[in-house]
C-alpha cells in the first residue's frame, strides 16, 4: 500500500464507490427489462422478481455507500461480490428455466 490512511484513498475509492452504483443501475435497469420481457411466459410472477430485482439493486447501492463514503471506509472481504455473484446466477438460471418451460409448452 502507499501507506496513506483509508480516509485518504483518493479517487480510488470514488471510482470504486460509482462502479457499485452502475452495478446496482444495472441490476435495476435489468430487474425491469426481465419484468417486460417475461410478463408473456408467467403473468404477474414477473413483476413479483422485477420488485425483488429492484429491492437487491437497492441494497447494493446502499452497502456500497455505506462502505465507501468518507471516513466510513473499511476493509471487507469480498461478500458484497460473492453475493451479487451468486444471486445474479441464480436469478439467470431461474429465468433460463422459465424461458425453456414457455419453450416446451410451445412445442
Amino acid at each position: 500500500m502507499s501507506g496513506r490512511a483509508p480516509g485518504e484513498q483518493g479517487l480510488a475509492l470514488e471510482r470504486t464507490r460509482l462502479a457499485w452504483r452502475r452495478t446496482g443501475l444495472g441490476l435495476a435497469a435489468g430487474s425491469v427489462a426481465a419484468g417486460r420481457l417475461l410478463q408473456e411466459l408467467v403473468g404477474p410472477v414477473a413483476w413479483v422478481v422485477t420488485v425483488l430485482g429492484l429491492v437487491a439493486a437497492a441494497l447494493v447501492v446502499r452497502v456500497a455507500l455505506r462502505r465507501y463514503t468518507g471516513g466510513a471506509w473499511r476493509t471487507a472481504g469480498g461478500g458484497l461480490v460473492a453475493a451479487v455473484a451468486v444471486g445474479s446466477a441464480v436469478v439467470g438460471a431461474v429465468a433460463l428455466l422459465v424461458v425453456l418451460a414457455g419453450q416446451a409448452r410451445l412445442v
